[in-house]
């Protein structure tokens, strides 16, 4: 029969309740992407929310037992997995665009329109340049 010899894996699971979201960011042209490892989530799990610039994720892991089954070894924990990222204002949190695909959370955030790089024309004054002449005493 399998055993858990381990003694110290009871600590190891209190500490594995709850994970922080293994992200990557990056800008591409005016759009910045981040994206985070939610390994095991079901999408359903996914609460994202954008706040004062700042954006909140909480995601639950689930292992899920068939009724009536006991365990032999339980390595898979249950957790939720979080993440907070301060976003500031340069981006357009009205249109994020959000996907989750093989167990990655993939944002696409444009810049806002303020952020974005202008051109600045320059106007000449030469036509208003004055002559100095020296006198000599």
């Amino acid at each position: 029969m399998l055993m858990l010899t381990d003694p110290l894996r009871r600590w190891d699971r209190l500490v594995e309740e709850t994970q922080l979201a293994a992200m990557d960011a990056y800008r591409l042209g005016d759009v910045i992407t981040v994206q985070f490892d939610l390994p095991g989530v079901d999408p359903d799990t996914i609460d994202l929310q954008i706040e004062r610039g700042e954006l909140r994720l909480n995601a639950k892991r689930t292992t899920g037992l068939p009724e009536g089954a006991k365990y032999f070894v339980r390595e898979r924990a249950e957790t939720t997995i979080t993440r907070r990222v301060l976003l500031g204002d340069v981006l357009d949190v009205e249109h994020v665009d959000a996907e989750y695909t093989n167990g990655v959370l993939t944002l696409r955030i444009p810049l806002s329109e303020h952020a974005r790089p202008r051109k600045v024309r320059v106007h000449s004054t030469e036509s208003e340049r004055k002559v100095l002449t020296a006198e000599t005493a």
